[in-house]
């Protein structure tokens, strides 16, 4: 067993051991504490515990990943992201605090005064976190099968496992807490290989000043043009601009209506506490969305100049693909190739019988079989780019228990998202349908129980799809993203900023939004069908979705009768902050 495995099951080991350990001890017995912790976490942990929430395998595994191969291009993952939780924390989230339910669906169905509307929001809120909880899943089984040495499908069985114990007890509460920790080891783990490659480049050693005031991406520019590439800061490359834009304006208004990061926000004692929690959370996430584009930046650089160094050792036949054994040019191996080779995640075909692996533009094999070389490009190189952060530690030749803890990282990032979409799913199924639509009349415990089971029915699905995802982590997360946006985030941003929206309106705006979204999506990924609509792609379709859904639910709550006058007063009480009534009078 090699030093990195050593480390990494002491380090993961040590860490799950914490989760299990804060799940038992704050294991729930009631429905409130079940699925808003009690209304009880104060603002600083639940702003961790919302960063933890918030910053997926995507966050932590796979954008700078998709920075470092798309360049420019990747940025939008970075500025939707961060747009979104700003437009979220700012304009919907002390509002649907100060509204006091527990769920997305639960808030629609009472500002709709609509069942349907209820249910409809509830079967959006499913397939929004079946979708996210997927590239979740995706990435721990990546981490295990790499660090741990098991197959993919068997790391995410662990992980299902894991998150089952400290979701089923301890509910939101339990998960509140677990986040808070998982946010820790997230974030020592993203930064501390940050700082230690930046040092090793000759860098100012804080990633975010090496990267804007240093010359990595002049130098990173002229290798890549060297190679065959455009320039890396240059934009554009890989996605027309109308694609780019759409794809951004749909993280923005999708992070908005994300129910699993909008349930956060009502496990705070009061409104105040849910501003203040907001933006510890900002705080607290952009440490992390900072430091990805160096990271990114400084993967690419030590990629490129390792291969471009490395020669041809000998080549093992391999179970997936024949494994190429290269070497530095002082005659040591390069372990991070011959390992992640063995993951089935990295390939390599010397076409040319060189002796040298050539990464250039075009694509090196065909389909799924590495052994099929595609002769018409001369790229020798495959990579996923959900390996790039992962393995940034090993290629920049840091420490065995460095690797390991990004290796902790990656799972605390995954897991922590994980937890918090299993319970939204299961909210939306056991208290919005179960509770508010089919037995209103239901025990507290039969309430408990009906939530419990849905959590283990949501992550045997959850499971599934990690095991036979319909993409790499962000392209997953990127579609439930268009999924919120073209559902929840409209009928969430009429309902508390127009009183004259109505159940007709958020009814047709969901059918349509929803539908529309859903249908590409589904056609574009699985049954190969164009990007027809202006060459926009399924990760930006979600944009058009809620344009859709905000005029269809403007024009017809016009078209059919005001909501009722109480209803009216609700929103209008939503809008004005507390007291605000009493200064006026006083005045």
């Amino acid at each position: 067993m090699s030093q990195v495995q050593l480390w990494t099951y002491l380090i993961v080991g040590v860490t799950f051991a914490m989760y299990i350990w804060i799940g038992y001890q704050n294991r729930v017995r009631d429905t409130k504490g079940f699925y808003v912790a009690g209304q009880g976490v104060p603002a600083v942990a639940n702003g961790a515990a919302t960063a933890a929430d918030w910053m997926s395998a995507a966050s932590f595994i796979s954008m700078a990943g998709l920075i470092s191969v798309l360049g420019f291009d990747g940025s939008i993952y970075l500025l939707g992201w961060t747009g979104g939780y700003v437009l979220l924390a700012l304009l919907l989230a002390p509002y649907l605090r100060k509204f006091g339910k527990y769920t997305v669906p639960d808030f629609v169905g009472d500002r709709y005064y609509s069942q349907i509307a209820r249910l409809f929001a509830a079967i959006a809120t499913v397939l929004i976190s079946l979708t996210y909880v997927a590239g979740q899943m995706r990435g721990v089984g990546i981490v295990f099968s790499r660090f741990l040495g098991v197959d993919i499908v068997v790391g995410v069985v662990i992980g299902m496992v894991i998150v089952a114990f400290f979701a089923v007890l301890g509910g939101m509460k339990g998960i509140t807490w677990t986040q808070v920790a998982q946010y820790s080891v997230l974030i020592v783990a993203y930064m501390i290989p940050a700082v230690a490659i930046a040092g090793k480049l000759g860098l100012f050693p804080v990633p975010q000043i090496a990267f804007t005031f240093s010359d990595i991406t002049q130098r990173l520019n002229a290798l890549q043009v060297d190679l065959g590439f455009k320039e890396y800061t240059q934009p554009f490359q890989s996605k027309p601009m109308l694609d780019v834009f759409a794809i951004t304006v749909a993280l923005m208004v999708g992070t908005a209506g994300l129910p699993h990061v909008i349930t956060r926000f009502y496990t705070t004692p009061s409104v105040r506490a849910a501003r203040y929690s907001a933006g510890w959370a900002l705080l607290f996430i952009a440490l992390l969305y900072t430091t990805a584009p160096a990271i990114a930046a400084f993967a690419r650089f030590n990629l490129i100049n390792t291969l471009e160094t490395a020669t041809v050792a000998r080549i093992e036949p391999g179970d997936k693909q024949d494994i190429y054994i290269l070497q530095y040019p002082d005659g040591s191996e390069v372990t991070w190739a011959t390992s992640w080779q063995q993951t089935g995640l990295l390939a390599f075909v010397d076409k040319d019988g060189d002796g040298h692996i050539a990464l250039h533009p075009g694509t090196a094999f065909q389909g799924k079989d590495f052994k099929a070389a595609n002769p018409d490009t001369a790229n020798e190189v495959y990579f996923d780019n959900d390996i790039i952060v992962l393995a940034n530690p090993e290629i920049a030749q840091l420490a065995p228990w460095v690797i390991a803890l990004v290796a902790a990282g990656g799972l605390a990032a995954a897991l922590s998202t994980a937890s918090g979409l299993l319970l939204a799913m299961s909210s939306a199924v056991s208290h919005d349908i179960y509770y508010r639509i089919l037995r209103p009349k239901a025990t507290e415990y039969q309430r408990m129980i009906a939530g419990r089971s849905m959590i283990f029915v949501a992550i045997l699905l959850a499971g599934y799809f990690g095991i036979n995802p319909p993409g790499f982590v962000s392209q997953v997360v990127a579609m439930a993203f268009g999924l919120a946006a073209a559902s929840n985030f409209p009928v969430i941003l009429l309902g508390i900023f127009d009183k004259r929206a109505n159940k007709y309106g958020a009814i047709y705006g969901i059918l349509v939004g929803f539908g529309f979204t859903f249908a590409y999506i589904v056609a574009n990924k699985f049954f190969g069908m164009p990007a027809w609509f202006l060459g926009i792609s399924a990760e930006g379709i979600g944009a058009v979705g809620m344009v859709l859904n905000l005029v269809v639910c403007y024009v017809v709550s016009r078209m059919t009768a005001a909501p009722p006058e109480e209803i009216q007063e609700l929103v209008e009480s939503v809008r004005v902050p507390r007291g605000a009534e009493v200064a006026v009078t006083a005045h």
